[in-house]
């Protein structure tokens, strides 16, 4: 099962309207609204500062006044990263914002939860969404939109829910001769959405074990059941083909950027990247494939099955047509019908229709119809 965006639902992919808000209407753009369903009880912000010999981490309670108390050392290649986990408090989203000098444009597009994948080259920073997808086990899966500011020494992630997928990340960053210790922020955006990625390998794992479960259930099982699944499985494809392309243009995007925040040490990285969400893309459209074709499959047996019914309908009433007819002629009550008064001629009846059903029997069988 699939649970993506509302908390407790039991639905597999829940497709909501893509588009704005009803909310933002007649408001100013950059008015900050939040758009999406409330995936976390709580924010939270976690704050990592780290340089080649420096590692300091933080679970802030209040961002304002640690952005204040504590600015990053000016130190080379020092990065600072912001997570935050919850959009529903606009007002910590709105204060990140006013430190880092962040367009409203984009805080506006963060708290808009239905946004599509995309890069935005803002000169002094770069900013990218994408949509992120977690496995919980078993067939769970969750899908929640995570948006990326890479800037000059920082990267500040916006995460709808709370699943934290980049504890891999931390660890890296914590050993001491890792390549995020001596490189910059731009490695460590690199490394989130890389991260993002291989998380969509684990997604398609689980639909292709569900395709091939589905497969089986279609020939062993021909039901309403299988029919639903089917459906279930297309709809959650669509919605995973519709995450991953619009992600290959923005991997395309940033691979192809002359913005100074993503060196040309980084971008081997980056083409890397690339060629893995073309695999995703290209393994998508495969399932897609594979999912019309089932449900084909499906009416094609749905079909056959009401042709054979049709079938054997059609030689029922076939065969009964001669016996119809020598009942009614015997049925018509005239008087002077020379068998009437004959003391064998219900019995012969009964042996003229019986061998006529079989006699009809024997030629469906001998041309294959039966």
């Amino acid at each position: 099962m699939i649970h993506p965006f509302a908390e407790g639902e039991t639905t597999m992919f829940h497709l909501r309207k893509e588009g704005y808000s009803s909310k933002a209407a007649g408001l100013p753009p950059g008015s900050l609204i939040y758009v999406g369903a409330k995936k976390t009880e709580k924010v939270s912000v976690r704050v990592i500062d780290y340089d080649e010999s420096r590692f300091q981490e933080n679970t802030v309670e209040n961002i304002g006044e640690f952005l204040i108390s504590q600015q990053v050392e000016t130190v080379a290649k020092s990065v600072r990263w912001i997570h935050i986990s919850g959009l529903h408090e606009t007002e910590i989203i709105e204060t990140v914002g006013q430190h880092y000098h962040i367009h409203h444009l984009i805080l506006e597009d963060i708290l808009n939860t239905v946004q599509r994948p995309k890069l935005e080259d803002y000169e002094d920073c770069l900013f990218m969404v994408v949509k992120m997808f977690c496995h919980n086990g078993n067939e769970n899966i969750s899908a929640e939109q995570l948006s990326l500011i890479l800037g000059p020494g920082f990267v500040i992630s916006f995460q709808e829910g709370d699943k934290d997928i980049f504890e891999p990340v931390r660890k890296r960053i914590k050993i001491p001769q890792s390549r995020f210790r001596k490189a910059g922020a731009d490695y460590l955006a690199y490394s989130l959405i890389d991260t993002v990625v291989d998380y969509y390998f684990k997604v398609i794992e689980v639909i292709e074990d569900r395709l091939e479960a589905v497969e089986d259930d279609l020939f062993a099982e021909f039901s309403q059941e299988v029919l639903q699944k089917i459906h279930e499985l297309k709809r959650e494809i669509i919605f995973l083909h519709k995450a991953a392309l619009p992600l290959r243009s923005v991997i395309s995007d940033l691979e192809r950027t002359d913005s100074t925040l993503v060196p040309d040490a980084t971008h081997i990285y980056i083409r890397d990247l690339y060629d893995h969400v073309i695999r995703i893309v290209d393994i998508v459209e495969t399932f897609r494939e594979i999912a019309t074709s089932l449900l084909d499959i499906y009416h094609s047996c749905l079909s056959n099955k009401m042709n054979e019914i049709m079938k054997m309908l059609t030689l029922i009433a076939t065969i009964f047509i001669p016996l119809t007819f020598i009942a009614g002629v015997y049925g018509m009550n005239f008087r002077y019908m020379p068998e009437l008064e004959w003391r064998w001629g219900y019995p012969l009846i009964w042996l003229v229709m019986i061998a006529v059903a079989i006699g009809m029997v024997i030629y469906f069988k001998k041309n294959k119809w039966l």
